[in-house]
C-alpha cells in the first residue's frame, strides 16, 4: 500500500493511500489503528506533502564504501550515526534553498526507512516487523560547513535540507534497490542497496540500542558515491527502484 500525507483544495493536511493513480482519505492515523476510504480523488489534484511527520531524523554516513572513498573516509566498524531536525523536512517538488552561510550544497540520494510502532533494543531478525514501509530521502549537506565544523549539526540541519517523498510505499523489499539521482537529467548517483555497509536490519538494531524510534521517525540508510554540488536553477531528482521518484528544485534562500 502507498500512504501519503497531502492537501487537497483548501482541505487541512491529512493521510490518505494510492489506488490506481486516485486518491483515498485515510481515517486515523496510519501508525495506529486506521480505515481506508474509497479512492476517488485523481493522483494530480493533490498537493503530496512530506509523508510522515517524524520527532527524530536519524542518519548513516560512510554506508557505501565507494563515497567513504571519494571523500578520502574510512568505512566505520560500526554505523555512523547522526541527526538532522525535524525543521529540515520539505515534501516533494518544495524547494531545497541554498543558505548565504555555504559554498558547497551536495546532494545525497538515500533510501529511508519510516518507523511503524515504537522500538527499542530490537533484535536485527524482528527488526523490519517494526517499519511502517519505505520512502525516498535527499540528505542535502553543506560539505564545506561540514568540513569546517568537524561536526555535521551545521552542514546537515538548514531548512529544506531533508526533501523526502513521494509516499511510504509498505510492500518493498530493501535489500536490492537501485538508488540513482540525476540533476538536471545528468545521472550523478547509481548503486545498489545491496552494497550498503550495513543493512537496513542491522541499524535498526544499532540504532534502537542507542534511543527510543518513535512511529513515524525516519532512519536515512546512507548515500552512493557521485554526491555533488547543486546550484540555484537545478532539479533534483532521486529515485529508489519500486519506491518512487522524489523531484525538487534549488533556489538561492531569499534574503533577509
Amino acid at each position: 500500500m502507498r500512504i501519503i500525507r497531502y492537501t487537497h483544495k483548501k482541505d487541512a493536511p491529512r493521510y490518505g493511500w494510492i489506488f490506481d493513480d486516485r486518491v483515498g482519505p485515510i481515517e486515523g492515523s496510519p501508525f495506529e489503528e486506521f480505515r481506508r476510504t474509497e479512492a476517488e480523488i485523481p493522483l494530480e489534484e493533490v498537493q503530496l506533502l512530506a509523508p510522515t511527520l517524524p520527532s527524530k531524523i536519524i542518519c548513516v554516513g560512510r554506508n557505501y564504501v565507494a563515497h567513504a572513498a571519494e571523500h578520502d573516509a574510512e568505512v566505520p566498524e560500526v554505523p555512523l550515526v547522526f541527526l538532522k531536525p525535524p525543521s529540515s523536512l520539505v515534501g516533494p517538488n518544495d524547494i531545497i534553498y541554498l543558505p548565504p552561510q555555504s559554498q558547497q550544497v551536495e546532494h545525497e540520494g538515500e533510501l529511508a526507512v519510516v518507523i511503524g510502532k515504537r522500538a527499542r533494543w530490537v533484535d536485527p531478525e524482528a527488526a523490519l516487523d517494526f517499519v511502517l514501509g519505505y520512502t525516498v530521502g535527499n540528505d542535502v549537506t553543506a560539505r564545506d560547513l561540514q568540513r569546517r565544523d568537524g561536526q555535521w549539526t551545521r552542514g546537515k540541519g538548514f531548512d529544506s535540507f531533508c526533501p523526502l517523498g513521494p509516499w511510504i510505499e509498505t510492500d518493498f523489499d530493501p535489500t536490492d534497490a537501485l538508488v540513482t539521482v540525476h540533476v538536471n537529467d545528468e545521472l550523478r548517483q547509481m548503486a545498489s542497496t545491496r552494497d550498503m555497509v550495513f543493512t537496513v536490519r542491522q541499524l535498526l538494531a544499532y540504532v534502537t540500542s542507542v534511543m527510543t524510534l518513535e512511529p513515524g521517525d525516519v532512519l536515512l540508510t546512507g548515500t552512493p558515491a557521485g554526491v555533488g554540488p547543486l546550484q540555484a536553477g537545478d532539479s533534483v531528482e532521486v529515485v529508489v527502484e519500486g519506491l518512487g521518484t522524489l523531484t525538487n528544485p534549488v533556489e538561492t534562500e531569499p534574503a533577509r
